[in-house]
């Protein structure tokens, strides 16, 4: 076998990093798919002319290319997709904690989990579970310059609707991560004397956020919104493909928690 491969070899290298980088970006999430995505096709163009990387590298795809298969074709992320959520019933409680979900910059409108879960807090208002709303202002580090602060947009909405007849609303002021928005509603809670929250959140992410508010002392109880983007019951292929790249979100989260990093969102 040749040490180095020719040409098209390289060419194929190419084509694989372009196809990871997609993967990379759908499935993380990533913020800034541009870069990565070039870096991916430099990188693999470079493996393609090195035949024993080569090899490893088609190996490797052919991995992904089938447990990717099993994913969309069969609903086996039903069971880990559900160890994520963590739904308790609604309680008495002094607030009710919307968390951040996103806004689509160009056209100033919420994106649809956070518009879920702005519903979903608003429905436990009107029910007389607490008195008191938390929206989530987020920090410039999240989107481009100039974008729309969610916490803008869903005020504006719970003016439109009630007026001042509408709920208390504080704003969670700049924060970027989950753990901004505990610990904003830790000092909230203790200023306050907050004894209890309702946490809102999607589906897949309550657990995670419900163990961050406790580690920062705040007694929650949580409440997700319903899943927007696909069917948790996973009947058909897009919903499995969304249903990994949420699984995909939330592992890389965990990890680079337990790395030293601040989970996303």
């Amino acid at each position: 076998m040749q040490r180095f491969v020719r040409w098209p070899s390289v060419v194929g290298g190419m084509g694989l990093g372009a196809a990871l980088g997609v993967l990379a970006a759908f499935f993380g999430e990533v913020r800034a798919p541009a870069p990565l995505l070039l870096t991916l096709v430099g990188l693999c163009g470079a493996a393609g002319a090195w035949a024993p990387v080569w090899q490893g590298l088609r190996v490797g795809a052919a991995a992904l290319a089938f447990a990717l298969a099993l994913c969309l074709l069969t609903p086996i992320l039903r069971a880990p997709l559900n160890a994520l959520t963590l739904a308790q019933s609604p309680v008495q409680a002094d607030a009710i904690v919307i968390l951040g979900g996103g806004v689509q910059c160009g056209s100033a409108v919420l994106e649809p989990s956070s518009l879920a879960r702005l519903v979903r807090g608003l429905e436990l208002w009107r029910a007389g579970y607490a008195p008191v709303v938390t929206v989530s202002e987020q920090s410039g580090r999240l989107g481009p310059q100039g974008c729309p602060k969610m916490s803008a947009i869903e005020q504006a909405h719970i003016r439109a609707l009630y007026g001042a007849a509408g709920p208390q609303v504080f704003t969670l002021a700049n924060v970027t991560t989950t753990r901004d928005e505990a610990a904003r509603v830790r000092d909230l809670a203790r200023a306050r004397q907050w004894r209890r929250v309702l946490l809102v959140t999607t589906p897949s992410h309550s657990r995670r956020a419900a163990a961050l508010f406790r580690a920062q002392g705040v007694p929650v109880t949580s409440v997700p919104a319903p899943e927007t983007r696909f069917d948790l019951t996973l009947p058909f292929p897009h919903d499995r493909l969304y249903a990994a790249r949420i699984l995909a979100y939330e592992g890389l989260s965990r990890v680079k928690a337990m790395l030293g990093g601040t989970p996303e969102r």
